[in-house]
């Protein structure tokens, strides 16, 4: 989400005046729409993408590209169910909005005083928290602190997420930074029913997915049914792009949980575009929420550092960033960009909105390749905005390749400081045993096959046989290999060389930020206090 405002050139009054003319002529999609998507599809092999464009409160195009699953003919429609992810984070924020119109919550009331049960690692955090706070990611948290509660699915529920929230130590003080996070979104979510007596899911539907006549939308993979309009999640397994199963999310539902369509998508573009506005009637005007709650959440509440992007994209360099109430702020071409993506196993997205020209973008993928939403984003915004042409499926490729180059990079230098021929401290089955952390639970360590597997106990889909990699230090190859997230493994010994504590830490620096191993710190349970 990083944009470019360029510094304009004085140019001759009639050439000005032409492109002022080409650029008012501008009220469509880019003539080469159809192409340039089929274009972006294959150079980043996504099987199946979905767009559509709102201008001026009318829905401009919506469509689908490719198809629901590789192997499967049946193609993407604009009614074809994505799992937007973390776009569900601005349909929580406007439920809380809704609440706030209503006089039933304030942004600034204390979260404590909606969930007694809720508790930080810092007792003033604690004592201090504000709704808004929980939207804002501004909390101490470190970037995607607590994401294993959830991320890859575990059997934690909503409350026991909380609950352990406690455990989970700040990496900075309170407002002072920013870092993305997703479980402070179930905190937020849970507001809901404390408030209301309804779950997130029941309000969610009632109050927004209801009232805008998003039909073939839903809150939770549970409600999918063999048959239905489905894009099924892709990823990278050794190399080859391979179907996967879908992430339940329902215990953090309201950072992600959401599933839609470009055509239902096109409604909440609108309703946000309108600043909450429904419809007019005779009587008046039928709102989700006010104006006043479309200003606040389009507000900036955090300022986010600005860094110099790669240089294929170096003109999307922003004058400002900031992040206001689920809902990402920047500028592009001097005009304000209200934005957010979402990622889940197999599935990005982005969703963007330019309130000075009444414009909306959404781009769903069933693939793990951001360049690919934002290729098109950028192309479409450029015709808006009648900028010059640019390869942006270039540029992101170039962008994409120079990433995995310095990662590969980074992992080459480790692999060449490796000592191949230390050996462990101690026999294998020593290093076995059931470890605790005090937020994420169990795992153990079994000698398997003159090997060492670790199992975590609330995720069942990280299993790994570890690989002994120098000293005390292992890796753990997980079985899955769809998750891209090996990570290290190392042991710290007591005097009387028996198992102190058990750390990890990821391989690559590719690995998704959700994958928070440095975060934890298991204790063999005889050892736990």
């Amino acid at each position: 989400m990083n944009h470019l405002h360029p510094m304009r050139r004085l140019l001759p009054l009639a050439l000005l005046l032409s492109l002022g003319s080409l650029i008012q002529a501008q009220t469509s999609v880019p003539s080469d729409l159809d192409s340039f998507v089929e274009h972006t599809r294959q150079a980043f092999e996504v099987p199946g993408i979905a767009v559509a464009v709102v201008k001026d409160g009318q829905v401009v195009m919506a469509k689908g590209y490719g198809v629901r699953k590789l192997g499967d003919s049946t193609p993407v429609d604009a009614n074809t169910l994505f799992g937007i992810a973390s776009n569900t984070k601005a349909f929580t924020a406007a439920a809380l909005a809704i609440l706030v119109d209503e006089g039933k919550l304030r942004w600034d009331d204390r979260v404590i005083d909606h969930l007694a049960n809720f508790q930080m690692s810092d007792p003033y955090v604690t004592r201090e928290m504000t709704v808004r706070d929980l939207l804002v990611h501004r909390s101490g948290l470190g970037l995607g602190a607590g994401d294993l509660m959830f991320w890859p699915h575990t059997d934690f529920t909503r409350g026991e997420i909380i609950h352990n929230l406690r455990y989970v130590k700040l990496a900075t003080s309170f407002r002072s930074h920013y870092a993305y996070d997703n479980v402070l979104y179930l905190v937020a979510g849970q507001i809901i029913p404390a408030v209301t007596g309804k779950p997130w899911e029941q309000f969610i539907k009632e109050r927004l997915l209801d009232p805008l006549g998003m039909v073939h939308s839903n809150t939770s993979v549970a409600a999918f049914r063999p048959g239905d309009d489905i894009a099924a999640p892709h990823a990278k397994v050794e190399g080859k792009l391979t179907a996967i199963s879908y992430n339940n999310l329902d215990n953090n539902a309201p950072a992600g949980a959401l599933n839609s369509c470009v055509n239902d998508m096109t409604k909440w573009l609108i309703v946000q575009l309108n600043h909450g506005l429904l419809r007019k009637t005779s009587t008046g005007e039928e709102r989700l929420f006010s104006e006043r709650q479309s200003r606040e959440m389009w507000s900036a509440q955090t300022i986010v550092p600005i860094g110099d992007p790669p240089p294929p994209l170096a003109a999307l360099r922003p004058n400002f960033s900031a992040y206001g109430l689920g809902w990402g702020l920047t500028d592009y071409r001097g005009k304000k960009i209200v934005s957010h993506t979402g990622g889940l196993a197999g599935l990005v997205s982005r969703v963007t909105l330019v309130p000075d020209l009444k414009l909306g973008i959404v781009v769903l993928t069933n693939a793990e390749e951001g360049g690919a939403f934002q290729a098109i984003t950028y192309h479409i915004l450029d015709a808006y905005l009648g900028a010059p042409a640019t390869d942006w499926v270039q540029a992101y490729l170039d962008a994409k390749k120079l990433s995995e180059n310095r990662a590969e990079e980074t992992v080459s230098k480790q692999t060449a400081g490796r000592n191949k021929d230390s050996k462990p401290s101690l026999p294998l089955e020593k290093y076995a045993g059931r470890y605790h952390d005090a937020w994420l639970g169990d795992v153990t360590l079994a000698l398997e096959n003159g090997h060492l597997v670790l199992r975590f106990a609330h995720s069942p889909g990280l299993v790994g046989d570890l690989e002994h990699w120098q000293y005390d230090t292992f890796v753990s190859r997980w079985r899955d290999r769809s998750l891209f997230a090996d990570a290290y493994v190392y042991f710290s010994l007591k005097p009387d060389g028996s198992v102190e504590q058990m750390k990890m830490v990821p391989v690559s620096p590719l690995t998704d930020f959700s994958y928070d191993f440095q975060d934890l710190l298991f204790i063999p349970v005889a050892q736990k206090k």
